[in-house]
This record gives C-alpha cells, structure tokens and sequence, in this order.
C-alpha cells in the first residue's frame, strides 16, 4: 500500500479520541507542520529533472507516543518509520485499528529479524545476506512479501550501518533471490556534518547507484533518502521516499 502526500495540502485535522493519558501534540500545531512540510516537498519535486509527482512521506515517529501518531493519522499522515522495536511493537498494537504503513528504518539485529519480518510493511535498513535471509524465512505466508530497501553506507562513516556501494551487486542479487522479499531499492544517510555540496553529490550517487541496479532488476523503483533537514536536495536528485521527524512532530523526546 502506498499513499502520496506530495500534491496534498492538508490544514485541518479530524478530531480523534481524547480518552488518552499522555498529553498528544497540539492538533493546530501538527496541522500547521505537515502543511508545511507538504508544501515543501511539492516544490521540491516541481524543480527537480526528475519528475517524481508522487514523493511518498514517512513519518519518522521512534520515540514519539502513539497518541502522536493518531493525530497524524488524523491529518492524513498514513505511513510511519520507526527504528526501536520494543516501541514499536508496542504502538503497533495500539494502534490496530488504523489502516497504517510501518516501516523499520533502524539497525536490524539478527535476533530481531523474526518480529520485523511479522509485524512491518517496509524495511529500508537491509546491509548483509544474513539480514535478508532470515526476514524472508520469517514472514509469515499470509502476508504479501515484506518491501525492502538495502541501506548504502555513501558517505563511508564507521559509525553507521550500510554496505559499501561496491558490495550492492551481490547483496542486490541475494535479495532478489529471495522469495518472501520484494527489493523496491536503496536508502541512504548521509554524513550529518555534510555541507550542502556535499549531501548533494551523495545523493547523486545514490541515484546513479540505483541505475545501475536496474540493469538487475528494471523495477526497482525506490530512493529513500532525506528527512527534516535535508529533503529538498534530496528531491532534486530522485529521492521517491523522504524520512521526516522534526518538521512533523518537533526535537526528539530522547
């Protein structure tokens, strides 16, 4: 399932349950936010070459609480990206009853794989074989293959996850083996300290990274990089996913 908020101006919000405990973001305030942030990535994708009307949106919402989450829905927000599992599964089960999108976007470890595989949509985190491999022998059979993304560590940080572009050939190759897998295509974060010239030309490899993983796989469709920061130069050079946190929801709670 995937739903584009790149043409969609939203202002309003729907009133959802106020049942709850913890005290939920101001819904003026969120509104305000994801209009912006939609407005923003419109014009983003007005101005690059190429093309790509339909930007979707991931709600970057780890350390957030569900009742966060709700009122984005009720702003038309459908897709959410979280990367600490325990949380996550938690919100997941609060929140059954909304048609929502999760994607994991955090490190996966091998121990992990099982409740990923069960309970995500998406997964853009994919750095080794051993990962894929037991996320496609652990989803379940009544559940359509998992969405994945193979995470490239561009800028060559030691500090991050991700494999070395010079390795995606063959982990690419492994994915598409794999039955219970769907490759959509690659994910990337680059060096915080970047300057703009510089999240630019990683970006830019990313896409030429992707071309050339088309001469596998010409469906391969998918570029999930930029978030709060950075998203409109992500744009520019094909990003199809931006992963955004701050300008939605504000700072981080931890």
């Amino acid at each position: 399932m995937e739903e584009s908020f790149s043409h969609i101006i939203l202002f309003s919000c729907r009133p959802y349950s106020e049942s709850v405990n913890i005290r939920a973001m101001d819904e003026q305030l969120l509104s305000d936010n994801i209009a912006k942030l939609l407005q923003r990535v419109s014009r983003s994708a007005q101005k690059s070459q190429y093309h790509n009307s339909d930007i979707l949106v991931v709600a970057v919402s780890k350390t957030r609480p569900a009742q966060d989450l709700r009122a984005a829905h009720a702003c038309g927000l459908i897709h959410f990206g979280e990367s600490y599992l325990q949380e996550a599964l938690q919100k997941i089960s609060e929140l059954e009853d909304l048609p929502l999108v999760w994607h994991f976007i955090g490190p996966i470890q091998s121990n992990k794989t099982g409740p990923i595989a069960e309970h995500f949509d998406w997964v853009h985190s994919i750095d080794r074989e051993k990962i894929a491999r037991r996320l496609s022998e652990q989803r379940p059979p009544h559940l359509p293959p998992l969405q994945v993304c193979i995470q490239v560590n561009i800028s060559k940080e030691d500090s991050k996850s991700g494999a070395r572009a010079d390795d995606l050939p063959q982990l690419a190759r492994a994915v598409l083996a794999l039955p219970r897998l769907k490759l959509r295509g690659l994910m990337a974060i680059p060096a915080a300290d970047a300057d703009a010239g510089q999240q630019r030309e990683s970006f830019s490899k990313m896409r030429e990274a992707l071309d050339q993983l088309r001469t596998l796989a010409p469906d391969i469709d998918t570029l999930s990089m930029g978030m709060s920061e950075d998203l409109e130069i992500a744009i520019l050079e094909g990003a199809t996913i931006v992963r955004v946190g701050t300008a939605i929801f504000g700072p981080r709670n931890r």
